[in-house]
């Protein structure tokens, strides 16, 4: 296994002191403007039928269509669809639950009346075939599958992207784009993903950064890494394997599917810190459509060298939990790309100071549309590198209407909150003196 791989599936930071240089402006990015026109505007929350519990990141499609989103922490979701169309209904899913199928006529009007309830649909092991339920044989059949089950065509994707960095409970930084994404086929190991920003903002508070700036590299192409099925070094490869033990944990239903739980650790006579976590793989096809997983930090000085690219003199940096999500849809019997996230906070402490900080990064995208026809990949000079720091391509926030037309993420309660905040430090500081 190469090493350096590890890379891709992580957020590196860069982390230095603080400079005054640093503002909140930015230049905008912009290309082009949307002009879709006569569009409905769908907002909703999906919640446990039993508890009233919002159920976070539950998947949100148009069914008729490639128009997708997920559902924020809170379970709110914000959909918008082009008037006129042949659509028909929202399609709800969440792993371990029944779908839920709701038609549009349904959902239209105050979106705090669009509660949409799911049904758990637990499924016991003992009721599934009787068949050998060898853990590794199921992963090996996983793999071998990858040909058959995923999309063989490029696709041109829509998506949007988001990233945060909180200090203790507070958000310090938030930005976000809109992004074309030009994904490579699943079974053509030469041809990589690429990534391009097409309208994005950010915005930050650098007083409460209290002297530590932190950059997050690579931005949404770091997140489109998490492609585990195409992106597979680390863990979903034959060679990879024999760096795993692996369990079934149980049977779930995914999809209206069943699907096996595989739970995955480290050897414990591996020394390099790798990953762990759970794999849901269809019981039929053997198609993984979700995967969460996290980093083995119990070397914290080994994680902190792999994490941290750049830190001042006298910090200390010590990764507190590394989480990442992935997800997949199938339509026409394939399955793409849908929705990825990555979660790491850190500890941080300077040798004069008595108290702990920490700080938390966010970043996920999600596909919001996709098509295969004419699509075709970018030029190089467009393409976001993995060493491209995402809020030096992106402008600050100003215009409460900024996203118009285009599927966005809901923000949840306490990053509208921050977004408010930062908008209103913005106009300040663009105030001139009297």
């Amino acid at each position: 296994m190469k090493t350096f791989r590890i890379y891709s599936l992580i957020s590196v930071l860069v982390l230095s002191a603080f400079s005054t240089q640093l503002a909140l402006a930015g230049t905008e990015t912009d290309k082009k403007k949307n002009d879709q026109q006569g569009i409905i505007t769908i907002r909703g929350k999906v919640v446990d039928a039993d508890n009233g519990l919002p159920l976070i990141f539950a998947s949100v499609t148009v069914k008729e269509s490639n128009i997708a989103t997920v559902t924020n922490i809170d379970g709110e979701f914000l959909i918008k669809i082009p008037d006129g169309e042949d659509y028909r209904n929202l399609e709800i899913t969440f792993l371990g639950y029944r779908n839920k199928v709701v038609p549009l006529t349904d959902m239209r009007g105050d979106g705090n009346k669009n509660v949409i309830t799911m049904n758990l649909a637990p499924i016991p092991i003992k009721e599934i075939v009787v068949r050998p339920l060898n853990p590794e044989e199921i992963v090996r059949k996983a793999i071998g599958q990858f040909g058959k089950n995923y999309v063989d065509v490029p696709n041109l994707m829509t998506a949007f992207y988001r990233e945060t960095i909180r200090k203790n409970r507070t958000y310090v930084s938030i930005g976000e784009a809109v992004v074309e994404i030009f994904k490579a086929p699943y079974n053509n190991d030469l041809r990589y993903d690429g990534a391009r920003i097409y309208k994005g903002r950010k915005g930050s508070d650098v007083q409460r950064m209290d002297t530590v700036l932190f950059k997050l590299q690579g931005g949404p192409i770091s997140v489109l890494q998490l492609d585990i099925v195409k992106n597979t070094e680390n863990i979903l490869t034959f060679d990879a394997m024999k760096y795993y033990d692996y369990y079934v944990k149980s049977v779930i239903e995914i999809d209206n599917k069943p699907h096996y739980i595989i739970e995955f650790q480290q050897k414990p006579s591996v020394d390099m810190p790798l990953f762990m976590g759970s794999l849901y793989i269809d019981v039929d096809t053997y198609a993984l459509t979700e995967a969460e997983f996290g980093f083995n930090l119990s070397d914290k000085e080994a994680v902190s060298s792999i994490f941290i690219r750049k830190k001042p003199l006298g910090m200390e940096v010590t990764p507190e939990v590394a989480t990442y999500r992935a997800r997949y849809r199938e339509q026409d019997g394939r399955l793409s790309f849908t929705y990825s996230r990555a979660e790491v906070k850190f500890k941080v402490n300077w040798k004069k100071k008595l108290f702990n900080t920490f700080y938390t990064t966010m970043s996920e995208i999600a596909i919001t549309d996709r098509t295969d026809q004419e699509v075709i990949k970018f030029a190089g000079r467009e393409r976001i590198k993995y060493t491209d720091v995402f809020s030096e391509k992106v402008g600050a926030f100003a215009d409460p209407d900024y996203w118009g037309d285009y599927n966005v993420i809901e923000p949840d309660q306490s990053i509208e909150s921050a977004i408010r905040r930062l908008s209103r430090r913005l106009k300040f500081s663009d105030r001139e003196p009297e």
